[in-house]
């Protein structure tokens, strides 16, 4: 005779469909969650919005830009132009390196516009606070970021807008056609475009003998002025 413990009652297990338990999910709502997954609209993926990225900036760059015409701008940004720049490329910039950012945009801007060995009116706003209300005015904002680039006259846009554009390979179409750049810097300034004021030595202070010293009228507030040579070149 088997021992009473050797053998055990059969025993007939019955499962709850709502069985549960607190370290695992429901199988019913598992396959549920599985089933609703394939039926959600997936989301495009990052080389769907690239592709639209690039259709959308070669649809309104598609023309390519000489220096008797303008850039054509997306509709949905206001026309702004600079009066007197139409063979030019201008730069609104800042030699600065008070902003870390700023001061990268605008060497970044520098580097590539020069890679297509073009001329560039360059306005340091260090250089010339009246670069800076010159800017503004255009614009019509106060608060600013640099730099800012105008190509044949009309506003393009600030660092992001030219990577996109460079990177897309349509900013040589911007700026074919325009004067190339000197191979060797000013003689006068060494490509600052500014030198010091004659009259005041860049003090920015003239002695006078019945009112004593008072702001210099020739020169700006750092006192310098334009380079006779490149201001009437990039004119």
């Amino acid at each position: 005779m088997w021992p009473s413990w050797g053998r055990s009652p059969s025993r007939k297990v019955t499962l709850s469909s709502d069985f549960s338990c607190s370290s695992f999910k429901d199988i019913q709502h598992l396959f549920k969650e599985e089933h609703d997954e394939h039926h959600l609209p997936k989301k495009p993926s990052i080389f769907h919005r690239v592709r639209i990225s690039s259709s959308v900036l070669r649809a309104w760059t598609s023309r390519p830009i000489q220096p008797d015409s303008a850039p054509q701008l997306p509709s949905s940004e206001p026309s702004i132009s600079l009066a007197g720049a139409e063979k030019r490329i201008v730069v609104y910039s800042t030699s600065l390196r008070i902003v870390r950012k700023t001061f990268e945009d605008c060497r970044a801007v520098r580097s590539i516009l020069r890679g297509f060995r073009v001329s560039i009116d360059e306005r340091d706003l260090s250089m010339d606070a009246g670069f800076l209300e010159e800017l503004q005015g255009i614009l019509g904002r106060k608060k600013l970021t640099l730099p800012r680039v105008f190509i044949g006259g009309r506003y393009v846009g600030g660092a992001d807008e030219i990577r996109q554009l460079y990177e897309n390979g349509e900013l040589k179409k911007f700026v074919e056609g325009f004067p190339a750049a000197e191979s060797v810097a000013c003689d006068g300034c060494g490509g600052y475009r500014f030198v010091l004021c004659d009259q005041c030595n860049g003090s920015h202070k003239c002695y006078w003998e019945k009112g004593g010293f008072r702001s210099c009228s020739a020169c700006n507030e750092n006192g310098l002025i334009r380079c006779s040579s490149c201001y009437s070149v990039a004119l």
